[in-house]
């Protein structure tokens, strides 16, 4: 029975370990302080969490979210961007988005959507951007969502088929509109009808241009106003049949057509020219070889726009000769990525009154170029502006030369080419104000820089420095991405009002450099190496930090103002490092140190002198090289053994004693019985020994030391030092060593204060005084002789 038991425990256990837990929900760390949550590419499967609060953008594309479930987006109550395309969503509940009522910006665009719920939309009452582009729904849904702000939408994906009227039942007023419908088998007039003003409608309709030219132009009637731009994308328009739904765009007066990425015969577009007879009307077509005989009204048409045009057949494709009944009305031309080398100075001839040419990205050269910007009478003499970036061009002095004569010239755009130096000198239209020779390979600046210029790009280049170049009513100055090390000097542009100086190799600038600006008001100089110095980083937090309003605006972000060195700043915000006082103040915190230990030595010396540590020091000293002195004298001995006391006393007195000491004390001593035996300098020291190895020799072959104390004694230099080591000796624990006679009054006051142990002993024992009575005086010599001998204290 318990073996029973025991299995059924452990079948319950393992169905119960086996049971799926719920996956939990992933975190996002990557938000910034804008509030801002960049949650793309991390192989999310479900909605995640944030780490921030009242998170405003939420980027969760190119995930693998499946599923958007009703809580999934519950704590994001303050999201005003939600970016969801390019993931694997196929399913969301109908309540997801309900809680987002502040959303302005949704995107739902290449997941997996197979039909469209509008109970999603319908508090979104802020939505202003809605992208429902490539999924595989095969219709809108039914409408009836009241999105009254919405101005941008885009729909659509291979598999819709079908546009009913009502399914944007509820969208009124749209500036932007794509439509992606190249499969688009049935639509309901007026479906699009009702939406206005339409700015820019995008019509992808390959299929219905082949198949259903009705389709078309229902759709054309329903979107085309007067001022809307119509871009017609991925066509196919080959015969002249395919030209007649834009008889809708002539009818409703539209003035501008873009045809991207479109294929057209010479024929169809023909037509197309022919039932767009709008005089006001700029288009933007395709070019082929076309005949003159064919003639449409476009008097007025003054804007032709060819970008990124292959022309398959380019034998066919001559020039623009042909075009001439077209070209001499043109005022805007832009052939842009065309694969043009040339164009031929005739065709120039034909553009009397173009205003505006750009022939960026192509294959001109030098030569080309002269033969495109020919001499000749009235040859492209209302020319205001010229773009011919991107090219193959490499001499600088070639350019001006020939837009010299061009007097109307405003703006030059040479970018993108191969320029390697510019000449010293240069001609220039004195028209000329607006000047971009960015992205080549200049080193230097020199004075072919016209003075008329009022914005010059010069950014992307390798230049190191510039100066001497005086540019008097420059306004705006680009020199990002170059080697400049410093500000240019301030005084060469006295109307400059915007410099661009990022991406070079600055170390640091100052006041002193945008005081010589006198005009300067924007300025963006991140993404420089810079040097955080005390000076550089108090400028700039006092001086873009909030710190003071100055007139120079910094216009690019914190973020690109970052430490370079030293090294424990790297990579830190220039506003964010704090530097020690040390760091910044050295030499004054040096200063202040130095000062403070010179005023503590000052106060140590005066404490050393006050403690007589010094004296102290010096003492122990000498005593210990004398006792040093003394051990080897004694190692010396042949019996090996220390050497006796020759002594009973030492005596220490004054010369001006010297008289007492020889008629009274040695008399009294020497002679008494028994006799005691004393030491005196003038007899028993050693000639030519060290007076210091005297005194310790003879304090140490002596019983005692008896210092006959007198003011002579207290200011004698010598008894001074037997006094000094009499207390050293004193210090090693023998305080009957010294029998102390006072000659006369005196008080231990009078004893110096390092002295400690003495007068301590002068407080603490009794001293022989000298009696001036005769009467007394054999009491004195009695009670000294015991002294010497070492009796009892006395």
């Amino acid at each position: 029975m318990e073996s029973l038991a025991m299995l059924v425990l452990l079948f319950f256990s393992q169905g119960q370990s086996s049971t799926p837990e719920v996956e939990k929900r992933s975190t996002c760390d990557r938000c910034d302080e804008r509030l801002f949550c960049d949650c793309s590419s991390r192989n999310y499967r479900h909605v995640p969490t944030v780490t921030v609060t009242e998170v405003v953008t939420l980027d969760l594309s190119f995930n693998d979210i499946t599923t958007v479930a009703e809580d999934d987006l519950r704590e994001y109550t303050w999201l005003r961007t939600l970016d969801l395309r390019s993931n694997r969503i196929q399913s969301i509940h109908e309540w997801a988005f309900h809680l987002l009522q502040g959303l302005e910006s949704l995107d739902l665009s290449y997941n997996q959507l197979a039909a469209l719920n509008p109970v999603w939309f319908s508090k979104l009452l802020s939505l202003q951007h809605l992208n429902l582009l490539g999924n595989c729904y095969r219709t809108l849904g039914p409408g009836g969502t009241s999105l009254t702000r919405l101005r941008f939408l885009r729909f659509g994906n291979p598999a819709l088929e079908e546009v009913r009227r009502g399914d944007l039942a509820g969208v009124r007023q749209l500036d932007q509109l794509e439509v992606y419908g190249n499969n688009l088998k049935r639509y309901d007039p007026g479906s699009l009808g009702d939406l206005w003003p339409l700015r820019v409608v995008t019509l992808r309709l390959r299929g219905p241009f082949q198949d259903n030219l009705t389709l078309v132009s229902s759709i054309f009637h329903d979107v085309s106003y007067s001022e809307t731009f119509l871009v017609v994308a991925d066509v196919l328009l080959s015969e002249k049949t395919s030209a007649a739904p834009f008889s809708e765009i002539n009818r409703r007066r539209v003035r501008s057509i873009l045809f991207q990425n479109a294929t057209l015969t010479d024929e169809a577009m023909i037509h197309v020219l022919e039932v767009c007879h709008n005089p006001d009307r700029n288009l933007f077509p395709y070019a082929g070889a076309w005949k003159p005989a064919r003639r449409t009204h476009l008097v007025n048409m003054d804007t032709v726009y060819f970008r990124n045009i292959e022309v398959m057949e380019v034998f066919k494709f001559t020039s623009f000769l042909n075009l001439g009944f077209l070209l001499k009305y043109l005022r805007q031309i832009s052939i842009i990525n065309c694969k043009v080398y040339v164009m031929p100075c005739l065709t120039s001839h034909l553009l009397t009154q173009l205003e505006y040419l750009d022939l960026s990205s192509n294959l001109l050269t030098d030569l080309t170029l002269t033969e495109s910007l020919c001499h000749g009478h009235g040859i492209l003499r209302n020319l205001r502006v010229i773009n011919v970036s991107d090219n193959a061009l490499k001499s600088l002095s070639i350019v001006s030369k020939l837009v010299t004569r061009l007097d109307k010239l405003i703006h030059l755009d040479i970018s993108q080419n191969a320029y390697t130096s510019m000449p010293p000198t240069c001609s220039w239209p004195q028209t000329l104000t607006h000047l971009n020779i960015s992205w080549a390979k200049l080193q230097r600046v020199t004075h072919c820089l016209p003075l008329t210029l009022e914005i010059l790009d010069l950014g992307h280049n390798d230049l190191t420095a510039f100066h001497s170049v005086a540019l008097p009513v420059l306004r705006e100055l680009h020199l990002s991405g170059n080697k400049l090390r410093r500000l240019p000097p301030g005084w060469l542009f006295p109307s400059l009002e915007v410099l661009l100086i990022q991406s070079n190799t600055l170390n640091m600038f100052g006041p002193m450099d945008l005081q010589l600006y006198r005009k300067l008001r924007a300025l963006q100089a991140g993404q420089n190496r810079f040097v955080c110095s005390c000076e550089f980083v108090y400028f700039m937090v006092w001086r873009w930090g909030g710190a003071v309003e100055g007139s120079v605006e910094l216009t690019d972000r914190w973020d690109n103002y970052l430490c370079d060195s030293p090294l424990p700043l790297q990579g830190q915000r220039v506003d964010r490092v704090r530097l020690s006082p040390f760091q910044c103040h050295r030499i004054l915190v040096v200063s202040a140190l130095c000062g403070c230990v010179l005023a503590s030595g000052i106060l140590f010396v005066i404490l050393l002198w006050k403690l007589h540590v010094v004296w102290y020091v010096r003492m122990m000293w000498a005593w210990l090289k004398a006792k040093r002195n003394s051990g080897n004298q004694r190692r010396r001995d042949a019996a090996g053994n220390a050497e006796p006391l020759c002594y009973d006393a030492f005596v220490s007195y004054s010369e001006q004693d010297a008289e007492w000491v020889e008629e009274f004390l040695v008399p009294e001593l020497e002679n008494s019985q028994p006799p005691l035996s004393l030491c005196l300098h003038k007899r028993d020291f050693l000639p030519g020994h060290w007076i210091i190895d005297n005194i310790i020799n003879a304090m140490e072959r002596s019983r005692r030391t008896l210092f006959v104390l007198s003011e002579h004694f207290v200011h004698s230099n010598w008894c001074r030092y037997e006094l000094d080591f009499s207390h050293f000796r004193l210090f090693d624990g023998d305080s009957e060593a010294a029998v102390l006679v006072l000659l006369e009054p005196i008080s231990k006051d009078d004893v110096p204060k390092r002295f400690c142990k003495l007068r301590k002993l002068m407080s603490s024992r009794t001293y022989l005084e000298w009696p001036q009575e005769d009467e007394r005086r054999a009491e004195f010599w009695s009670n000294l002789r015991l002294a010497v001998r070492g009796g009892d204290e006395l």
